[in-house]
Formats: structure tokens, sequence, C-alpha cells
């Protein structure tokens, strides 16, 4: 793709109202550079920050950011307890950045599963944040997309044993409501940087009908430019949802 810093009119026209980003390549691009793993996300947090001022100046409503998954768990002691610092270091720092940028802030995953010193952070800056009616930032943190829907069907079962809800009552409004993403609209866009051409276990459910983009730009490299693109390439697309 080839980056720009501005949006085509037919852009403008047709911003999604919601974008989700697998933000991958943080390790490769450390790697390349002959750096420790944890500069690749320490760098990623400038994307981060980047892409969050672009997609509120565009016009979109919601963006998830595919922070840390479930499977990240399994990743070197050192490298998670890095990245849970930096995860709490980035929810204090940008309380003032996002505020400026009226953006609100809500989390989805097994947030429990966090170090308590994050999920107070967390809290806080949520709490901070509650009253802006901008964009809202959704971080998914310790999130996996089939253990979300495993998560669900428990609820949706245990309704049914209680005789709250009965079996032919389920749906998939009723499936989709039982999900973390119960109070936001599905994605239109989903972006994964860095080549890799695969879900990763990421909104299994909601991405039904997004449009995908994958670009070859490694996380830290991705910024309003790389951003803009995206949007514009969606502009492109002709979402038929099945229908002719």
């Amino acid at each position: 793709m080839n980056p720009r810093s501005t949006l085509s009119p037919q852009a403008q026209a047709t911003v999604p109202t919601h974008v989700a980003i697998i933000m991958d390549g943080n390790g490769r691009w450390a790697k390349r550079r002959h750096l420790p793993r944890v500069e690749g996300h320490r760098n990623g947090v400038e994307s981060v920050r980047a892409v969050v001022r672009a997609a509120g100046e565009a016009g979109v409503k919601y963006l998830t950011l595919y922070a840390f998954s479930v499977e990240n768990w399994s990743r070197p002691k050192d490298e998670v307890d890095t990245l849970m610092k930096y995860l709490a270091r980035f929810l204090k720092g940008e309380i003032g950045e996002l505020t400026r940028n009226n953006v609100r802030l809500e989390a989805i995953g097994q947030i429990y599963r966090l170090p308590e010193f994050v999920q107070h952070q967390l809290a806080r800056t949520r709490a901070a944040l509650a009253k802006n009616n901008g964009l809202t930032l959704i971080l998914a943190l310790s999130y996996g997309g089939r253990t979300e829907i495993v998560e669900a069907m428990r609820s949706i079962a245990q309704k049914v044993r209680e005789g709250r809800l009965e079996p032919a009552e389920i749906n998939e409004q009723s499936v989709s409501q039982h999900l973390y993403t119960a109070h936001y609209p599905d994605p239109d866009l989903l972006i994964r940087t860095s080549g890799e051409m695969r879900i990763s276990n990421f909104l299994l459910w909601q991405i039904s009908y997004a449009e995908l983009v994958v670009t070859p730009t490694l996380w830290p490299d991705f910024r309003k430019p790389q951003f803009y693109e995206a949007l514009e390439e969606y502009t492109r697309r002709h979402r038929r949802f099945g229908l002719v």
C-alpha cells in the first residue's frame, strides 16, 4: 500500500464505524534492527498513539486493538512482565492525550488474569475517560475468540438451566448479547499488520462480514499514513453481506 496522510473525499464519506486491528510484527521489527524484542513493543506503543489519534480524526467511532491474547501468557515470563509494565505505563501516561482527543476507553477479555497493578490502572484510566464521547478505544487484553465464545455458551447454558431462557430463543442476537462485545457494533474493517494471513483467534464471531486488509508493514512502522491507506482500501470494497 502507498502511505498517505489525508483521506480522499470518497473515504471521508465511507469511514467505517468500527475498525479492529491485529497489531503484529513488534518482535520482527526489533530483530531486523538487532534489538531486544521489548524494543519492538516500546516502539509499538508509539504506533498505538498515532493510530488512535488518526482514527479519531477520521471519524471512526470504535477502534479495537488486539493488545494481548490468551496465548501470549505462554511467552517468556520476562517478556510478559515487561509487556504488563508497558501496558500500565501506557494506561497512566496516555490519560492526558486521550482526554484531549475525547477518547473513551473500554477493555474486553479475561481482565481478571491481568496483574493487579494493571487492573487497578485500567480501572482508574477508564474512570478518568468515562465522560468522553468521541472515539471509543477498546483494548483486547488476555483475549481469545474461542474463549469468548465458550464463556458465552456457558452463560447461555446456565440461563437455560435456570429456566430463564428457552433453547428455541437462542439465536444470533442472543449469542451476540453474551459476548464481551455485547455493547459494541461488529467491526466493519479488520486490519492485520506484518503480512501474516491469519485471524489469530481474534473476534471470531464479530468479523463474519468485516472487510480484511493485510499490510506487510510491521506494527511499529504503522502510523497515520498506513492507517489512512487501509481506510482507502475499505472504500474500494463492495460490501454485499451475502447478497448480489
